[in-house]
């Protein structure tokens, strides 16, 4: 049986993750900051409730110690955990502003993998899944026939393109297990007013198929929902 921990699982993206891997089988961790929505949401999946708050290292530390004492050994752990931060004219972004994305989308991803790794290196087929996004591309922010290339959100897009090299760093440097990326799309979430064309089960299809691919299948990819995408 695979067992999956998820950052930000109590809604979105994380929450859809959750469901679908627990219909497939996988012993399912959801992670979240809020405490009742959480526990609300885990017990509505079939799930554990387990407490993280990426931007905290005694959080992050805490919740690996409770997997450590309850599962043992973790197969996936998926970073899903983001923040959208300002958007439009950057006339008047700050220093605290990029700290406040960057600590959640970037640095939280380091603390939590960096917990997690141990537990992942009991698992025999150990796998890391970074939810990462199109906004991050240069390719495709400057395509102008892709929907990414009309929107401003300079700190958004600039933890996920960093987001996207680290998970190849990762790849690079963590031999032993698979490390990718997925581009979830245009989603209808709360990070976006719920304006994307796509549903949540559509913006879940990359991180699944990561999520669950056999051995072998490679390492320091990122893909969304119709195959691989160009990361630069």
């Amino acid at each position: 049986m695979t067992t999956t921990f998820i950052t930000g699982a109590n809604k979105g993206l994380g929450h859809e993750t959750a469901r679908r891997l627990v219909a497939l089988g996988h012993t399912v961790i959801v992670g979240a900051r809020d405490t009742e929505r959480g526990a609300e949401a885990a017990d509505a999946l079939g799930a554990r409730f387990v407490r993280i708050d990426v931007t905290d290292e005694a959080s992050v530390a805490a919740a690996a110690a409770d997997v450590a004492a309850h599962e043992g050994v973790l197969d996936v752990l998926i970073n899903n955990a983001g923040v959208h931060g300002p958007h439009g004219d950057p006339s008047d972004l700050t220093g605290a502003d990029a700290l406040g994305v960057f600590d959640v989308n970037v640095f939280g991803v380091v603390r939590t993998t960096t917990a997690f790794l141990p537990l992942l290196r009991r698992s025999s087929d150990p796998v890391i899944v970074n939810v990462s996004s199109g906004m991050g591309s240069l390719a495709i922010t400057h395509d102008p026939s892709r929907i990414e290339s009309s929107v401003v959100a300079p700190l958004y897009t600039a933890s996920k393109a960093a987001l996207t090299m680290l998970t190849t760093q990762y790849a690079k440097g963590l031999k032993d297990m698979r490390v990718n990326a997925a581009d979830p799309g245009y989603t209808a979430t709360d990070l976006n007013g719920h304006t994307g064309p796509q549903t949540v089960t559509e913006g879940t299809d990359a991180i699944v198929r990561l999520a669950t691919e056999g051995p072998g299948a490679g390492s320091g990819r990122f893909i969304d929902r119709d195959g691989p995408l160009d990361p630069s």
